[in-house]
């Protein structure tokens, strides 16, 4: 059974220039996107996977948009499988702060592993990984995600295809520091009508409280006195509007 639901805690921990912590919870979808959940016709609004919501965006799919990307960097799929976490488009909205692909290739050995980062400005940046057998890698920061921190510096991933648990780290590394981490931990459920059913009432309209969460969080810090960034004009990666 590939398709899987997991209810999840994302946790944000900033250590400078002020100390705050953020717990969201919410539940995170495991796809194979070749071939995403068909859902009975009345539950089909609580969850869609789009090609639209992923990569450049123009794609029919997202494994179009996935094969795109990872060609213009010499990574060739084809024949291979994708594992892909994400949320849903929930409601007609669709909010991932982080999709991760774990793709293999046609023999089924990992081959690599696609982080793509969503910030609350309708952008959105991949960092193509090569991960160790613990699923850590480490990347330089590319993207503006926090308008509270400047686009400099390394991200340290943590990765590990999930099986009954989920368990990501994603950790932001300046100048010897560590001033921000950000946790998924999670139990896999099955991806049954019930237990979709279940957490969309236990987390209404997920993709809009996870949106929201971010952005009262980010008022919060503001009103703290953290200045606000520039945000710099964000580069179209190949394949990627």
């Amino acid at each position: 059974m590939v398709n899987a639901v997991y209810p999840s805690t994302i946790t944000h921990v900033r250590t400078a220039p002020v100390r705050h912590t953020l717990h969201h919870h919410t539940y995170m979808w495991l796809i194979d996107p070749d071939r995403p959940p068909r859902l009975p016709y009345p539950l089909r609004p609580l969850a869609r996977f789009e090609g639209r919501d992923h990569f450049g965006g123009g794609d029919r799919t997202i494994r179009a948009g996935l094969d795109r990307f990872l060609a213009a960097r010499g990574v060739d799929l084809t024949g291979g499988s994708v594992l892909m976490l994400a949320h849903a488009r929930v409601l007609g909205h669709v909010f991932n702060p982080l999709t991760v692909y774990w793709c293999r290739d046609a023999d089924g050995r990992p081959l690599c592993v696609v982080a793509e980062v969503h910030n609350t400005y309708g952008e959105r940046h991949c960092y193509l990984l090569r991960p160790d057998t613990a699923g850590r890698d480490v990347v330089e920061k590319e993207f503006y995600v926090s308008p509270f921190f400047p686009v400099d510096g390394d991200y340290r991933m943590r990765l590990p295809e999930p099986d009954d648990r989920l368990n990501l780290t994603v950790q932001l590394e300046r100048n010897g520091t560590r001033p921000f981490t950000a946790t998924v931990r999670g139990e896999r459920r099955p991806a049954t009508t019930v237990v979709l059913l279940l957490a969309a009432l236990r987390h209404p309209w997920s993709t809009m409280a996870v949106s929201l969460a971010i952005r009262v969080h980010g008022i919060w810090l503001y009103l703290r006195g953290l200045p606000v960034r520039p945000r710099p004009r964000h580069q179209s990666q190949e394949g990627v509007k």
